[in-house]
């Protein structure tokens, strides 16, 4: 017999199988063509928005079964145990010595969609607005790592000593998607998710010029990248994209 949560998965994921082969049958569009800057920034973030909209998506509904769990702590049957143990295991949340409530907890620090305005600056600057090598060959927006040889491409000025690659990927929807894994569970960007919890709480929701301010480790340029994020997300007024 299948669990409810197994179900809603199954439903979930075929229906971002069949959303991805409808967004994704078309390659990274060629933005290095448009001569005109608004004209190629506009015709970015008409591509990107969606990708990162279904993306979050996936997350809200697990947030949805998050909630559930909440409402019943303590009185958890079989199959909502089972569904608490597979989102702690998506999310990278132990759950040794850890009680049903505090794994909840951690969860909901986690299971929370990111800011569209700060995904969208960051595909902006990671991929030089969709034109980088790393967009183009291997459909990476992030600039996101992998350490296994072989996992991407070798940076042209990879440091002396170091093995990382840039990360491919088959798609650039699966760029967006492991972005906001990235966000919601590297250790990184701890600092991140208690601020935009802090702040659903306090006004309801995060802005991500806020939430720009606690990526001091997702680059080595550290205050300047977070102020080049800011700057993109105010010259193209992309907070009005944060109240989705």
């Amino acid at each position: 017999m299948f669990s409810k949560r197994s179900v809603v998965s199954f439903l979930i994921f075929t229906a971002a199988i069949f959303a991805v082969t409808l967004i994704d049958r078309n390659p990274l569009p060629d933005f290095s063509h448009y001569t005109q800057v608004k004209e190629k920034k506009s015709a970015f973030f008409d591509y990107i928005l969606p990708l990162v909209k279904h993306s979050n998506q996936l997350v809200i509904e697990d947030r949805k079964q998050l909630e559930l769990l909440a409402a019943e702590v303590g009185e958890l049957s079989f199959f909502q145990r089972r569904t608490l143990i597979e989102l702690a295991e998506d999310y990278y949340v132990d759950r040794e010595n850890r009680s049903d409530f505090q794994v909840i907890e951690q969860l909901r620090l986690r299971v929370d969609p990111v800011p569209l305005s700060l995904a969208l600056a960051q595909a902006a600057i990671e991929s030089a607005w969709g034109t980088s090598r790393f967009a183009v060959q291997g459909n990476n927006l992030f600039g996101q790592w992998c350490y296994k040889k072989g996992c991407g491409l070798v940076p042209l000025r990879r440091n002396s000593g170091t093995q990382h690659e840039v990360a491919k990927f088959d798609t650039v929807s699966e760029s967006v998607g492991s972005y906001i894994r990235n966000i919601n569970t590297h250790r990184a960007y701890q600092d991140l998710r208690v601020s935009r919890a802090q702040l659903r709480t306090e006004r309801g929701s995060a802005s991500g010029h806020q939430l720009a301010e606690n990526l001091l480790e997702y680059s080595e340029l550290r205050e300047k990248y977070v102020h080049e994020v800011q700057a993109v997300i105010r010259i193209n007024k992309l907070a009005r994209y944060d109240t989705y």
